[in-house]
């Protein structure tokens, strides 16, 4: 990615799909050129979590809401320490931002963290494209350099760009040195969580309960986790392709082997579906936004919720399966589609979900889940 900043509101730009699909507007952010895999999310509100989500890491995220940036930027809602997303694509940014936390501008920040993106489109029409060609490689081009590039030359460059089924992106991500979230009030309980990702606001979800949180890197070991004295372990969100992450997988399945209280979200979830011996799999376009409608099949309870996957574990919805670890099923569906949205283990206190329950951006529907941890790590002391 190269970048420059000067003068991007006039600057023309270019967005290229790898099917060869071309959207021309105007440059955001910063001028330069930038490459990932489009992805759209259907989110009203939530831009700067969104952005600041490490699961979007090498995506280009396009903005189904039509108006973004019109409350500005603030130093209290990012989910990790930068911007992860590799592009951004809007229809309408806001001219002014108007909100009392604002400090600055949202296209200020993408300018100051090097963010290339492009506005003025048909986001509706690209969103469309999304859905019924699936998501794909893309390209935005902006700046003097490009003027005058072939739109075949530009392909090409999309074309050499890596895909995300394949890709291993966690440890790319996470924190390198384990940190201490301390819990809040009175220590409870001590969880290791294996950072695949994870968005700030899920340990402080936990601590609020009263957990003291380690928060361990990708490449932790089962000896790590156990290092800490755990009564919980937590898996969480991330980027990437989970046919790749074998360590995590290893890992999850000595926490199994040893029936510590587990809770894993989004690519945790894939990743106790991997340890299980079910498959994964890349989904056509995903579930990206804060309004997907998932029931909680234990309760018949539907609950509105915050999605960023693109692939989801491939388990049967109609049965109970034998796995090395006792029995499992499928605890959560998506009313969209009937992707699967959770596991959980009958043998043993074990359960993931897909989506994330740390709401932020997102409802609160999904907040019981983290009390559920809690009461597995209650029985299990008990």
């Amino acid at each position: 990615m190269t970048t420059s900043t000067r003068g991007a509101a006039k600057t023309p730009a270019v967005l290229v799909l790898e099917d060869g699909r071309i959207f021309r507007g105007r440059a955001y952010g910063a001028v330069g050129e930038t490459f990932g895999e489009a992805v759209f999310s259907t989110g009203m509100t939530g831009y700067q979590e969104t952005l600041t989500d490490p699961s979007y890491h090498r995506q280009v995220v396009v903005m189904t809401a039509p108006h973004v940036g019109n409350t500005g930027v603030n130093d209290e809602d990012p989910e990790s320490s930068r911007i992860w997303v590799a592009g951004y694509v809007v229809r309408d940014p806001a001219r002014v931002p108007s909100n009392w936390r604002s400090r600055r501008s949202l296209d200020e920040e993408l300018v100051k963290q090097g963010v290339v993106g492009i506005s003025g489109i048909d986001t509706r029409a690209l969103t469309r494209h999304l859905r019924e060609r699936g998501a794909m490689r893309v390209g935005i081009f902006s700046g003097d350099v490009w003027e005058g590039v072939r739109d075949e030359a530009l392909l090409a460059r999309v074309k050499e760009a890596p895909q995300m089924i394949g890709a291993n992106l966690s440890a790319e991500v996470a924190t390198k040195e384990t940190y201490v979230v301390p819990a809040i009030g009175e220590k409870k309980f001590t969880v290791a969580a294996v950072d695949l990702g994870i968005k700030g606001m899920t340990p402080h979800r936990m601590a609020e309960r009263g957990i003291e949180v380690h928060v361990l890197p990708a490449t932790a070991t089962a000896e790590d986790v156990y290092a800490v004295n755990p009564d919980g372990v937590f898996f969480s969100n991330g980027p990437g392709d989970p046919a790749t992450a074998d360590g995590p997988v290893a890992v999850m399945q000595a926490v199994l082997e040893r029936r510590t209280p587990l809770f894993g979200i989004c690519f945790g979830n894939q990743i106790l579906g991997r340890a299980l011996g079910f498959g994964t799999y890349k989904l056509k376009y995903g579930h990206r936004g804060i309004n997907q409608p998932v029931q909680d099949r234990t309760t018949g309870k539907v609950e509105v919720t915050a999605h960023n996957h693109g692939f989801a574990v491939d388990a049967p919805l109609d049965k109970v399966s034998e796995t090395p670890y006792g029995r499992a099923e499928v605890s959560h569906v998506c009313l969209n589609d009937q992707v699967v949205e959770g596991l959980q283990l009958l043998d043993q206190p074990a359960f993931s979900v897909q989506y994330h329950p740390e709401a932020a951006a997102g409802p609160h529907d999904a907040a019981y889940l983290f009390d559920r941890f809690v009461t597995l790590m209650e029985g299990q002391r008990a």
